[in-house]
């Protein structure tokens, strides 16, 4: 009989594709996906340390986690209960003490181990005395060269992760010290991968790293690939329409990968460009290695190679020692830009980091108030952006059903969210769709059925 796996996915998009092959390695043991961790027979909670207070929010989630486990026991059953990912690789040694009825700890870098890790897991569940599995250790092997080659595609788009870990140390950042140093899959591994996800059903596929414009790895051709050259190969796959890739850093923004956005009609006119601040002092003490006005030139190379490129960032407000003016310089270089969207954060120390150490931590309303401000103006360029839309004909990936009757939810081209009618036969196609209005999170319109195509909708 089939076994029962729930994984609850917080964070990045990485931690979403990881969890996905997590559920893929273990496929071969039995389990198969549940809706829900009541009753399963395995629950992995895959943890983000980007997350304010992650590590009692972890705790919490097992607080309740526990319960279940226990009315599990109670009915004759076992629950297998594991936590993954960042929070797990930095403090698996604390989860293990605070909470001893956890029987799987394991890094972000490990989860390729897990049918031995579930086997003795089980073994030590049936001991009296044994203590859980935990294994945090940086494999000398790389767990892409482990993983099963079948994969599950859920929808029409698809993650794929072809970098990891970071060399930056930004003071505020633990990556680094979660997924440790940068490292590339060489490109025919990611071309297999890509080619697998599209016989599976994905029309589009982003490519995923924590520095992911920083890829740098042996092509087929014996030659060294950047990024720019392993989407130009992967846009010649038959059957996939779209690419996508994030996160990127202002450093590793190369003339080739520059010229793919204007040469490459797969790559969508869509990046995910990480800023942090307005303020060269500030960007000095978080270590970015870049100015302001670097950053501003690097958005004019790109627009001037895909002018209709819409760009997203990432802004951390009330850095330690963060002035008025630093603040200041923040929203000038927003109004400059004007982005598409953006996430934008307080900043939250994280044990370990160099700024945590820091002198000069703001008080939480000042953060709190520059949030508010710098948020409102975001905001602002969002609704306008997708106000812009209003009019025009976008060719929309179809994704899924609404919440009403009659609803289909897709993917402008600009990462934006469409709302249709439509019949769900329309999923994982590409459509035509007339934009009548544009919201502040969305956009509604209205799609262009071709004659052959009417059955469909």
């Amino acid at each position: 009989m089939a076994k029962k796996l729930f994984i609850r996915t917080y964070g990045c998009q990485m931690n979403v594709y990881d969890s996905a092959r997590m559920a893929d390695v273990l496929a071969p043991l039995g389990f198969e996906p549940a809706d829900a961790p009541e009753g399963a027979d395995m629950v992995i909670v895959n943890t983000c340390h980007i997350r304010e207070n992650a590590s009692e929010k972890t705790f919490h989630e097992l607080g309740r986690l526990r319960q279940m486990k226990q009315r599990k026991a109670a009915e004759g059953g076992q629950m297998v209960l594991a936590v993954a990912g960042c929070v797990a690789q930095a403090e698996g040694a604390e989860i293990m003490a605070r909470a001893p009825f956890v029987d799987m700890v394991f890094g972000p870098q490990a989860y390729h181990r897990l049918p031995e890790m579930v086997a003795r897991a089980t073994r030590s569940a049936a001991g009296p005395g044994e203590r859980g599995v935990l294994d945090t250790d940086f494999p000398v092997e790389s767990k892409f060269d482990h993983l099963p080659e079948e994969q599950k595609v859920e929808g029409a788009s698809a993650f794929l992760t072809v970098q990891e870990g970071c060399d930056k140390f930004c003071t505020f950042c633990v990556v680094p010290y979660t997924r440790g140093a940068e490292f590339c899959r060489p490109a025919d591994q990611i071309l297999a991968e890509a080619s697998r996800l599209v016989r599976s059903g994905a029309a589009e596929i982003t490519l995923l790293g924590q520095n992911v414009n920083a890829y740098q790895a042996d092509g087929p051709d014996g030659k060294t690939w950047g990024l720019g050259r392993l989407i130009r190969a992967l846009a010649e796959i038959d059957g996939l329409a779209r690419l996508r890739y994030t996160t990127s850093h202002p450093r590793d923004m190369d003339d080739d990968l520059i010229a793919a956005h204007g040469e490459v009609p797969a790559l969508m006119p869509y990046l995910h460009l990480p800023v942090q601040s307005g303020s060269d002092r500030i960007l000095e003490a978080m270590n970015r290695k870049h100015k302001a006005a670097d950053y501003l030139r690097l958005v004019e190379r790109l627009r001037a190679a895909r002018p209709d490129l819409a760009l997203s960032s990432d802004f951390i407000v009330g850095f330690p020692g963060e002035s008025d003016a630093d603040f200041e310089a923040t929203l000038s270089l927003v109004r400059a830009v004007g982005y598409a969207q953006a996430f934008s954060f307080k900043y939250s120390a994280r044990p370990g980091t160099p700024a945590s150490l820091l002198e000069l931590q703001l008080d939480d309303t000042v953060k709190s108030d520059r949030l508010h401000a710098l948020q409102a103006l975001l905001s602002e360029q969002q609704t306008a952006f997708n106000s812009s839309m209003t009019g025009r004909t976008l060719p929309v990936l179809v994704e899924k059903t609404g919440k009403f009757p009659g609803q289909l939810i897709g993917k402008s081209p600009y990462l934006q969210s469409v709302v249709i009618q439509g019949n769900p036969r329309l999923i994982g196609t590409i459509v035509p769709v007339v934009i009548e209005a544009g919201h502040a999170n969305s956009l509604a319109g209205t799609v262009q059925i071709a004659p052959e195509m009417e059955g469909a909708a």
